[in-house]
């Protein structure tokens, strides 16, 4: 994993937010040559305890895996998108490369930056502990709703909704947008107040965690999430194409609103042979 290139404050800006977040970049690239309409990304609202270029960099990514089909393929200039995001140039720049190091963005001089037309196959599941981190791990891969509906509280759920006899369960396939394998499959148990205001359709282009933050509009204070290790079950095999009792990550995440209440518990079986589990720690 890319890690910064410089450490952060104590506040979790970069060394040039420290220093005034209108500092001004001395390095004047040439102005890109005019073509068609730029990608518009989604808005950010960051949390100066994280890194910044670490912040932006994760949304961007959830912005462009996210995209409609037919979405321009052309990204803003850095001085553009470090407006749009309320960063420093250098910051924006900081957040790109690690975009261009993944393989999703490619820069030409002149020309400006473009999204490339695939990612890289190997996806890591990467956590530094922002929303939009999440976000950006469960997006971009074409994802079709199995089924949904009301359902008894699984027992291994039962302390997450302890005053609860029903949730709503929604299962959806992930795979990869080029090659059609599948990549992971999930299940998702919401709160059926919440979940009476999930439109499906909306579950097939963005995660589960995207709609219930910007869209059905919770205001969600945390996610904890587990990964370990398991052996895919006869279920798991069958949606992955995978071997019975071969190796996959399942992941856990336990989303809580600002009242501390559980409003989705996702459960997520990715193939082992396609994810890496990672953790950036930064030291402040």
């Amino acid at each position: 994993m890319t890690k910064s290139r410089g450490q952060a404050g104590a506040d979790g800006r970069e060394p040039e937010e420290a220093a005034g977040a209108g500092a001004a970049d001395t390095t004047a690239p040439a102005d890109p040559v005019p073509g068609p309409p730029a990608f518009a990304p989604d808005s950010l609202v960051l949390n100066r305890k994280l890194p910044l270029w670490y912040q932006v960099s994760q949304s961007l990514r959830a912005s462009i895996l996210g995209r409609p089909q037919g979405s321009p393929a052309r990204l803003p200039t850095e001085e553009q998108l470090a407006a749009h995001y309320g960063v420093s140039v250098l910051t924006m720049r900081q957040a790109l490369k690690e975009l261009e190091t993944e393989g999703l963005i490619s820069r030409h001089r002149r020309r400006g930056t473009f999204i490339e037309p695939r990612a890289r196959r190997v996806s890591p599941v990467r956590l530094l502990g922002s929303v939009d981190a999440i976000v950006a791990q469960q997006s971009g891969e074409a994802t079709t709703v199995l089924d949904h509906g009301t359902v008894p509280v699984p027992g291994d759920l039962a302390e997450f909704f302890p005053q609860r006899t029903e949730v709503a369960c929604f299962r959806r396939l992930r795979r990869d947008g080029g090659s059609d394998e599948p990549t992971n499959w999930a299940e998702n148990a919401v709160l059926p107040e919440i979940a009476a205001r999930i439109d499906v359709a909306d579950l097939e282009r963005w995660p589960m965690t995207k709609v219930l933050r910007d869209v059905v509009g919770v205001r969600i204070s945390r996610i904890t999430d587990t990964v370990e290790a398991r052996l895919a079950d006869p279920v798991t095999a069958e949606l992955l194409q995978v071997p019975l009792l071969s190796p996959i990550l399942h992941y856990t995440g336990v989303t809580y609103d600002e009242e501390g209440q559980v409003v989705d518990v996702a459960r997520i079986r990715y193939r082992g042979d396609r994810f890496a589990f990672s953790v950036t720690v930064e030291a402040h």
